[in-house]
């Protein structure tokens, strides 16, 4: 079965209700389907992939992405929508490789979602509207700063997809932008 989104966010609201985890799908999701929209992808296939990728991670952290198997075929979610959401967790915490565009970018995207997401609120506007590459660039090099982001992940990933990790970084802002106000991000801009 393919979702709807409306499908994909109340299977996520089943199994996650930490508004954290819940605007971090809703960021993923949107940058998902913005980075669809670029690559003339499926929009919506991609963003509820992204929706629901952490699909088992409040309830499961300890076996994060093996359980999202489990999850998903009892809702009879297809194969498809299962390995990329798997996928995103290679090398960390299972051995599926993402093969697909749409893996690799939901592989890449996942941590720099919140790398982007510490970055703005650290902003005296508490927002992505007015984020920039040259700041994003900064944090990223302090691995200090957002100390869980797995940078190493980020650059696996922009290898994987062949695309230059400034215009990763660029298009991840753009997506997040574009739902700003859904992941409290919209800070304090008009």
């Amino acid at each position: 079965m393919k979702l709807s989104r409306n499908e994909a966010y109340e299977l996520l609201c089943k199994y996650n209700d930490v508004p954290a985890l819940i605007y971090h799908a809703l960021a993923v999701e949107g940058v998902m389907r913005h980075f669809a929209h670029l690559l003339g992808e499926d929009e919506e296939k991609w963003g509820n992939i992204g929706l629901i990728h952490d699909i088992d991670y409040q309830m499961f952290p300890d076996q994060h992405c093996i359980k999202a198997r489990e999850i998903l075929n009892d809702h009879g979610v297809d194969d498809e929508y299962i390995h990329a959401i798997m996928s995103h967790g290679f090398g960390i915490c299972c051995d599926i490789e993402p093969k697909h565009v749409m893996e690799k970018v939901l592989f890449t995207v996942d941590e720099l979602t919140g790398l982007i997401n510490a970055c703005a609120i650290m902003r005296p506007s508490k927002s992505v509207l007015d984020l920039e590459l040259k700041s994003v660039k900064k944090k990223y090099k302090d691995h200090r700063f957002a100390a869980g982001v797995n940078r190493d992940v980020i650059e696996k990933g922009s290898i994987m997809l062949n695309m230059d990790l400034d215009y990763i970084i660029v298009e991840t802002i753009s997506g997040m932008r574009e739902v700003a106000e859904a992941i409290n991000l919209k800070g304090e801009q008009v």
